[in-house]
């Protein structure tokens, strides 16, 4: 091997590594995300009062922060929950429905035929303002967003 290159691939290599190190301290978060989720209040459709009711208009989140949200049907209505953008802006960990725990990739929507609930278990990955709504009772106030910094 000539001096020539053994002197540019040290000083590569060196480099190379120093700018792995770099992305991986900057993509690691401190702790562990998955053991306490922050309880978010939770998200409660229908009243004794009113079939539109819904208790959250307005949620703050964070980016790289455990989050844990129960969507409850008080049974009224059929509600059927979408938001799209939000839910593909998130790393879905879990949800936990009617005593068993489903692990997806994603979500479509949450639909509640009777009285219920799930538990979502997530981390946000995307800032923005994500609307979410109750499909067709959106004219009825059956909407929110999730202002995600």
């Amino acid at each position: 091997m000539s001096i020539l290159k053994s002197r540019l691939i040290k000083p590569l290599m060196i480099a190379g590594v120093a700018g792995l190190m770099t992305v991986t301290s900057v993509a690691q978060a401190a702790g562990d995300l998955t053991r306490r989720p922050q309880k978010l209040p939770d998200l409660v459709m229908g009243s004794d009062e009113s079939d539109y009711y819904l208790s959250q208009k307005e949620y703050e989140l964070e980016t790289g922060k455990a989050y844990k949200l129960a969507i409850i049907s008080n049974g009224q209505k059929e509600y059927a929950m979408v938001a799209p953008d939000f839910f593909a802006s998130i790393f879905l960990r879990k949800v936990e429905a009617g005593g068993m725990e489903i692990k997806a990739v994603s979500l479509t929507e949450l639909e509640f035929e009777d009285a219920a609930e799930a538990e979502i278990y997530f981390v946000p990955v995307k800032p923005g303002e994500f609307e979410f709504e109750m499909e067709g009772l959106q004219g009825k106030g059956m909407v929110g967003v999730f202002k995600v910094k």
